[in-house]
């Protein structure tokens, strides 16, 4: 059955490190079988129509690892999972004034509850945090680069995660809406 999917990898096209042709990587996931591929930003950002491609996950793994020299941490999800975990932000109003100031990290795994706990302290200037099994929901309005919150997130929170502004979220999944079935 295809189905439209979300790709994000975690901390390519980064201050040099990385690097990830978006023109070769949509050629790269065509190869794996998959359809209909578009690319947001540079960022590894990726949508595209799964016709059913068995092991889709390793091999998009074992083709970048080939082809590029490096497989990022991925996060693979149905537009409906995606948008369920958009739909969850209890920011969502604050991000539509400025999303570059609401940020949702995507965890592989839920976070410990004692994790939680140690980051909501840092809070300050207006900062929240807020956490869901599949996402963390950050309101930094002063912005990310000042947020000691943010720092302490992305250091605190040990597991595999990568983070989208609100902006670039509700863009990527707009243009996944784009693909037919």
């Amino acid at each position: 059955m295809s189905e439209v999917k979300v790709l994000l990898l975690r901390g390519v096209n980064v201050s040099g490190a990385n690097r990830l042709p978006m023109p070769e990587f949509r050629q790269m996931l065509l190869e794996q079988g998959l359809q209909q591929i578009h690319t947001h930003l540079q960022s590894g950002n990726a949508v595209y129509l799964d016709p059913g491609v068995a092991g889709v996950e390793t091999k998009i793994t074992t083709a970048m690892k080939e082809r590029f020299g490096f497989a990022p941490p991925m996060f693979v999800m149905t537009l409906k999972e995606y948008d369920a975990i958009l739909a969850a932000n209890p920011f969502k109003k604050q991000g539509e004034a400025d999303g570059t100031g609401v940020h949702i990290y995507f965890l592989a795994s839920p976070a410990a509850a004692t994790a939680v706990q140690a980051l909501s302290v840092h809070a300050a200037n207006g900062e929240q945090i807020l956490f869901s099994d599949k996402a963390v929901y950050l309101l930094a309005p002063n912005g990310i680069g000042r947020s000691v919150l943010a720092t302490k997130l992305e250091a605190g929170l040990s597991m595999v995660k990568t983070a989208r502004n609100q902006t670039s979220a509700t863009a990527i999944a707009a243009l996944a809406r784009t693909i037919t079935v």
